[in-house]
């Protein structure tokens, strides 16, 4: 394990520090359903990062003074774990948790069809249990999936990824290390289908061609990411139906 400002971020070779090409995305899991308490669920692992959602409505609000006539509201919370980081943190919410909950929730936004829940509320709880660079791409991925899971309508699945700089190279999903003390992080989210960005955000500095190039290499890193959330809906759902068929059958007696 690397500590510490590395020497460089990429070698001779042209491979970053964890040995990937700098249009190469850390390897995902996915799976939905992970709760059996919550409506929704899903887990993420990207690379180090391990993050789990889980969603909660459409259901009564409290306060009601927060209710909307003609939607649902919708609050999602971003929580680090204290073991989440090589450094205990803090467990009362930072600064950058809010900033991060804020940003996930409008991502998310434009694909919930909240106008079919009017006065109601859809919680969102997103808990990075390990944290290694982009977990707010990681935790929006997961929350369109328990989203989808708690069954409620979505225009489309919202996908994220990063592009940004970082050893003079234009390189996709920014683990801890190249976030740190790269030149430029720029998280994306995608509705894929709707070719809809719901979230361009950018931090350091990409001149325009840079800029370019890195926004292209982020939407291709969302479009990759999306197969595999379909993906794990396939899973999700042929199981149920697989389980489903197995006790009709089971109760036939044939």
């Amino acid at each position: 394990m690397i500590k510490g400002h590395p020497d460089r971020l990429i070698d001779e070779n042209g491979l970053r520090l964890d040995g990937r090409r700098p249009d190469e995305l850390r390897p995902i899991k996915l799976e939905i359903g992970v709760l059996g308490n919550a409506d929704g669920s899903a887990y993420i692992e990207q690379g180090k990062n391990k993050i789990l959602v889980g969603v909660y409505g459409p259901r009564e609000i409290h306060p009601k003074h927060a209710e909307l006539p003609n939607r649902a509201v919708l609050r999602c919370r971003y929580r680090m774990a204290p073991f989440s980081t090589e450094e205990r943190k803090n467990p009362a919410p930072s600064r950058r948790e809010i900033e991060i909950s804020k940003v996930i929730r409008e991502a998310l936004e434009p694909a919930v069809m909240s106008e079919y829940y009017p006065r109601t509320v859809i919680d969102i709880f997103i808990e990075a249990l390990q944290c290694d660079g982009g977990t707010r791409c990681a935790g929006i991925v997961a929350a369109s999936l328990a989203l989808a899971d708690a069954g409620i309508p979505m225009r489309d699945l919202v996908s994220s990824c990063s592009a940004g700089k970082a050893g003079g190279e234009i390189i996709l999903d920014l683990f801890d290390l190249e976030d740190k003390y790269g030149d430029a992080d720029m998280p994306v989210a995608l509705m894929v289908n709707l070719n809809m960005v719901t979230l361009l955000q950018m931090d350091g500095k990409l001149n325009p061609m840079e800029f370019e190039k890195a926004f292209t290499m982020a939407m291709e890193g969302c479009r990759k990411i999306r197969g595999l959330q379909v993906e794990a809906l396939k899973r999700r759902y042929q199981g149920i139906v697989e389980r489903e068929g197995a006790s009709e059958f089971d109760e036939e007696g044939t």
